[in-house]
């Protein structure tokens, strides 16, 4: 269920709200092994995607900011996070200027289906959705509100074909509260494709589900470097799909 408000955005924006005001973070952004195991994986594999060098970014459903202020260390000239989830926006505007990374990094509170509000008179050379689709009520106009974008976009995901990962959404309560759901690599290429974009790159990654007990990590980390490797096991083996698209408009 969501709020049928301008905003049109999920109940689970009051949720996340909740956590950062319980903990002073997400969930998945503390300081458990699993999650640092598998958010530093996701880390890397999105700094190896793109060339963020003096580029301008926007980081469009932020969040926390725990990623965002991550992109000034790969050289961007500037990166805006964008997220409905106001206290969420307060601690990552906290965050960015704890680390004296203030005159680089910013936040905005904003609504992904109104592009206007973070696209209009701006240039940006890249748009970066980090596990944001799974959360909206509407994933399709989500990218399909960045028809207009004539840039480069960076999809990372839950993978919508690992089996495992259907079962936790289903069972687990924590999914069950934020209204977790994940999506298929293709199907999430096929509402790019509808946007005009054109699917560049799908890196298959990540064995280390965000809440798995510590002594799981090591073992689960010594046979992702072997899945991810191996075509047709890694699409229902890795837990995250990382994809890469440039606008045809360009």
């Amino acid at each position: 269920m969501y709020h049928d408000t301008k905003l049109n955005i999920k109940d689970n924006v009051q949720r996340f709200d909740a956590d950062v005001l319980e903990c002073g973070s997400y969930a998945y952004t503390q300081e458990h092994l699993s999650a640092r195991t598998a958010n530093a994986r996701i880390s890397q594999s999105v700094a190896q995607s793109f060339d963020f060098t003096g580029k301008s970014v926007l980081d469009l459903g932020c969040g926390d900011g725990a990623y965002t202020v991550e992109f000034a260390a790969l050289g961007v000239r500037e990166i805006v996070g964008v997220d409905p989830a106001a206290v969420a926006i307060e601690a990552g505007t906290k965050r960015a200027r704890s680390l004296g990374l203030d005159k680089i990094v910013r936040f905005e509170v904003g609504n992904i289906y109104e592009p206007e509000t973070y696209l209009a008179g701006k240039h940006y050379d890249c748009i970066v959705l980090r596990g944001i689709l799974h959360h909206l009520p509407d994933p399709a106009r989500a990218i399909a509100a960045l028809a207009s974008f004539d840039g480069t976009v960076i999809v990372v995901e839950p993978n919508g074909n690992n089996p495992v990962l259907k079962l936790i959404e289903r069972f687990s309560q924590y999914h069950i509260e934020h209204e977790e759901r994940s999506f298929s690599p293709s199907l999430i290429g096929k509402w790019l494709d509808a946007a005009d974009f054109q699917v560049e790159q799908c890196s298959l990654i990540n064995m280390v589900p965000f809440f798995c007990p510590d002594w799981m990590v090591p073992p689960l980390q010594v046979a992702e470097t072997a899945v991810e490797r191996i075509p047709l096991v890694r699409d229902i083996a890795c837990g995250q799909s990382v994809i890469l698209a440039h606008s045809r408009k360009g």
